[in-house]
C-alpha cells in the first residue's frame, strides 16, 4: 500500500494527470470558457484569470483534496481538472470529484482514461476498499457517466448544499469497492480499446 499523501502525475496514452499548480490557471481559464460547464458546478464560471488562480490557490491548499489538471497528450492543452477528496487513508476511502473538462473532451477516451487511471491508482497502488462520487440531482449526464464507470447509485443526500444561485441541492452518492474493481477495469480498458 502506498503513501495516501503522495500526489503523483498519472500517464496514460491520451491524457496525463498533473497535481495542479499556479501554472495551470491560465490554461484552466481559456479551457473553462464554455458556460455549459458550469451549469452543476459548486463554482461561478471564471470571469478573469485572476478567478482561476483563486481556484487552484483554494484547490491546492485543501488538505484533505488531491487536485489534477488533465492535460491532452496530442496538443500539451489544459482540458480541465479532477480531484481526489475526502481521503480518509485510515479507512482507505476516497472520492473523486470537482471534476470539469471542456466540452472538446467530453466522451472522448481523454475522459475515459482519466477515470481509468484515478481508479486505478486508488485501487492498486493505493490499496483503497472503496472510491465514491457525488453530484448533483438534476445532473443526469454526470451520473449517466459516473454508471458508465461500473459505479452504484447508493442514494440521495437531500438539501446536501447550496448551489451557486442560492437554492437547495439534492447530492446522488455513488461508489464503486475493491471487490468490483476488476470488472470496471476491464470494461473501461475495452472502451479505450
Amino acid at each position: 500500500m502506498s503513501d495516501w499523501n503522495d500526489h503523483p502525475t498519472l500517464s496514460g496514452t491520451h491524457v496525463r494527470l498533473e497535481p495542479l499548480g499556479p501554472d495551470h490557471a491560465k490554461g484552466l481559464f481559456e479551457a473553462g470558457q464554455d458556460p455549459a460547464i458550469w451549469a452543476w458546478l459548486s463554482l461561478r464560471q471564471f470571469e478573469e484569470p485572476a478567478d482561476a488562480e483563486r481556484f487552484v490557490e483554494a484547490a491546492t491548499a485543501d488538505p484533505d483534496r488531491r487536485a489534477f489538471a488533465q492535460i491532452d497528450v496530442s496538443t500539451g492543452l489544459v482540458a480541465g481538472t479532477t480531484s481526489y477528496y475526502q481521503v480518509v487513508a485510515k479507512h482507505r476511502i476516497l472520492s473523486i470529484g470537482h471534476t470539469w473538462i471542456n466540452p472538446r473532451w467530453q466522451r472522448t477516451a481523454l475522459n475515459t482514461e482519466a477515470k481509468f487511471l484515478l481508479l486505478r491508482n486508488a485501487f492498486e497502488v493505493l490499496g483503497a476498499q472503496r472510491v465514491a462520487w457525488e453530484t448533483d440531482s438534476r445532473n443526469l449526464r454526470s451520473q449517466r457517466a459516473i454508471e458508465r464507470l461500473g459505479a452504484l447509485r447508493e442514494g440521495v443526500l437531500r438539501a446536501h448544499r447550496i448551489r451557486p444561485d442560492g437554492s437547495s441541492r439534492d447530492t446522488v452518492v455513488y461508489s464503486m469497492t475493491e471487490a468490483e474493481w476488476p470488472g470496471a477495469r476491464a470494461r473501461l480498458l475495452a472502451r479505450l480499446d
